[in-house]
């Protein structure tokens, strides 16, 4: 059974050495994945001339996804093939706001998610990390 590992080169580069997604077989492992942008930026993240952040958890809830589905294609598959997510979320209280996007993406049943509340996450600007296993049938 072959590796396949990818590093989207359109995408926020990995901060270790790790890539974006793994493949074993038709199984895809997704890294921990964050709002970051190629520019190392993060969307819903603007820090303003005082130094404090304005955090918006819808705005990083919907890049985190559709950088997850850009992943996905890069292994012919969609967010459909997701088998199971596990969202860290740094504050419980933005769980409805987060919990309304996520559900957008999702308009039936999606894949199976345990979301939890964390002490912390690699950058004081994230509000939200998702990692994820897809099944996506070799042809």
């Amino acid at each position: 059974m072959s590796k396949d590992t990818i590093i989207a080169q359109d995408r926020a580069q990995p901060l270790g050495r790790y890539p974006h997604t793994k493949r074993v077989g038709s199984w895809v492992f997704i890294s921990g994945t964050s709002s970051r942008r190629p520019d190392n930026t993060y969307a819903g993240a603007d820090l303003q001339p005082d130094g404090q952040w304005i955090l918006d958890i819808k705005t990083q809830t919907k890049a985190v996804l559709e950088n997850i589905q850009h992943y996905l294609g890069l292994n012919g598959g969609n967010l459909e093939d997701l088998v199971d997510v596990i969202v860290f979320l740094k504050d419980m209280s933005h769980f409805e706001a987060y919990n309304e996007i996520y559900n957008s993406f999702f308009p039936n049943t999606g894949p199976c998610r345990t979301t939890v509340a964390v002490a912390d996450l690699p950058r004081p600007q994230i509000l939200i990390e998702i990692k994820g296993t897809a099944y996506i049938a070799n042809e």
